[in-house]
Order: structure tokens, then sequence, then C-alpha cells
């Protein structure tokens, strides 16, 4: 493999990568608040179709990302209400938001579109690729040049945000007094009641910011990886997000690793279709099987112990 090939093969693990990057901090700081986040898939596809529309109508991108982050954030204030409040199932309550967003969005596109659920082509109302300083002028440079043109520069805007709430998770969660408090509640928070903090603010803070990343994942499958919406168009990516995050053992830089690890695998399948081995010949199913497959390895506990927040997924009940 030369390295203009080597450099197109991870130039599509940071395109493919990124949505299941935003989406596993989603999750991860819901679960380290002790919310279980199934529906991460409901959020950003939700996201996604409102992004869409919604950039489409107005024709401004900037509008279609903060409606699919209000979106997002609607369905997990749903998901707060269910889970932190009544006190419900979080399991049921993230897969009931999942089922929801798959009929909702296609039932919406298909009354204001008339495209059998799906949004026009947005055209060049999406988010372009950007050309980061002295791309141009490094690009005549062997090996460097080469790399920092073809696989740094080149993404949309919501790539490098994406790339910066890794360090700015880490910092929020390990260095502020918020992230520390967070971070407890997932682990005891009838403790946290005791010092006089409130767990349920804590809890639903968590999940609005499990909303804006889903929201940034959603709006950028349908405004930067794609242009426009397609019913499902998620495919199953809150689900190996949540894989991954167990992969990440609930760490952000860990989970950066794990999300490009699932970005890698999707990108070869989509670059090589069947692959000769000596004569035996692996089907382009079994490639684009590939990043199930492993979320059905890691889930399974094939990757060695990791283990959760102790709360995760109990209700808080205050003691009288």
């Amino acid at each position: 493999m030369d390295l203009n090939t080597l450099l197109q093969v991870l130039d599509s693990t940071v395109r493919l990568g990124t949505p299941l990057l935003l989406m596993c901090l989603a999750g991860l700081f819901s679960e380290r608040a002790g919310i279980v986040d199934i529906g991460l898939e409901g959020k950003a596809l939700a996201a996604a179709f409102f992004s869409a529309s919604i950039a489409y109508i107005s024709g401004n991108v900037w509008l279609g990302l903060l409606a699919g982050i209000a979106a997002s954030m609607v369905f997990s204030l749903i998901h707060g209400i269910a889970s932190i409040t009544f006190r419900g199932n979080q399991l049921i309550s993230g897969v009931a938001l999942n089922f929801l967003a798959s009929g909702l969005t296609v039932l919406i596109a298909q009354d204001w579109f008339r495209q059998g659920g799906r949004t026009p082509s947005l055209g060049d109302v999406r988010f372009h690729e950007l050309t980061l300083p002295f791309a141009d002028a490094l690009r005549p440079v062997p090996v460097i040049g080469p790399i920092y043109y073809d696989l740094i520069s080149g993404h949309s805007i919501l790539v490098y945000v994406a790339f910066l709430c890794v360090p700015v998770t880490w910092w929020v969660l390990y260095r502020t007094r918020f992230g520390l408090r967070l971070r407890a509640v997932g682990e005891n928070p009838a403790a946290v009641d005791t010092a006089g903090i409130s767990v349920v603010r804590l809890r639903f803070s968590a999940i609005v910011i499990a909303g804006l990343l889903c929201g940034l994942a959603g709006s950028y499958l349908s405004t930067g990886l794609q242009a426009g919406f397609v019913k499902e168009m998620t495919a199953g990516r809150g689900y190996i997000a949540l894989a991954a995050l167990i992969f990440a053992k609930w760490r952000p830089w860990y989970a950066l690793s794990a999300t490009m690890l699932f970005g890698l695998l999707q990108a070869v399948a989509l670059r090589y279709q069947n692959i000769d081995l000596g004569g035996i010949i692996i089907p382009v199913q079994f490639m684009n099987a590939l990043p199930y497959i492993l979320t059905i390895v890691i889930l399974a506990g094939f990757v060695g112990a990791a283990t959760p927040p102790r709360a995760g997924g109990d209700p808080y009940v205050k003691e009288r």
C-alpha cells in the first residue's frame, strides 16, 4: 500500500469516525452521571433530519445545525424526564426514543418533502471542507506535505470540533469541580446528595451535554458527510458508539482511539469490496459487516474487563 492509498483510507477513517466520536463522548457524559443512554441513535437521527430539513428550507446550514442540536436536546430531555424525574427504566426509555425517531423522521419528511422519507439534496447548503493554513504551501514537501494536506486539512469544521471535544471532555471531567461531581454521581449519588449537591441537576446537565454532542453528530451526518437526510441514515452508529464507549472504558482519550478503529473498519469495507487472500475471496458482505462484528465481540466481553460507573442505570431515590 503506497502513501497516497494509505492517506485516502485514513482520511475516510476520520470522516466516518467523527459521528461515532461525538456520540461516544455523548454517551460518556451521560453514563458517567449514571444514566445509561441507549437513545444515542435516536437523538442523532432526529438531529440529522431536522438539520438537513431546516438547512434546505432556510438556505442556511448554521440554522440547520442549531435545529439539529435543538431536536437532539428535546429527545435528551424526554429521556431525562422519563429516567430521572419519573425514575423509569433507562434502557426502555432509550429504546423508545430510537423507535420514535425512526418513525417520526420518515413521517415528517414524507409530509414536508414528498420524497419517500428523505430530504431534497442540499447542494451547496452544507458544511464544506476547510483548507488549513499553509496546506497549499506544504503540499509539495515529501511525506509531511501529503499528510498535512490530504489527512489533516480538508475536513469540515464539525470534524475539527469533534476532535477538539476530546481534550475538552477530559479537562471537564478530570480537572473541574463539575466533572468531579459528575463522576461522583455516577459512582455514589447518595454521597453527592449528602454533600448538599443536587443529583437531579447534575444528571440533567449530563444529558443536556449528551444532547448537544449527539446534535453535532447527526448534523454532521446530513450536512457534512452527506448532503441531505435519508431514512435510517445513522445505520446503527449509536449502538456502535456505545460499544466503543465500553471498549474505551469510559475514558475520553480511549474513546478517540476506539471510534477511529471503528471508522477504519468502515473505511476499509468501503474501499476494498472483495479481498483476495491467496485464493480465498472475502466477500463484500463480510467487509461491510466488520464494524458490527466488532461491536458484538466487544459487547460479548472479549476485550477484557470494563467496569462501568457503579450507579449506572439505577434511578436515585432520595432518602428521607
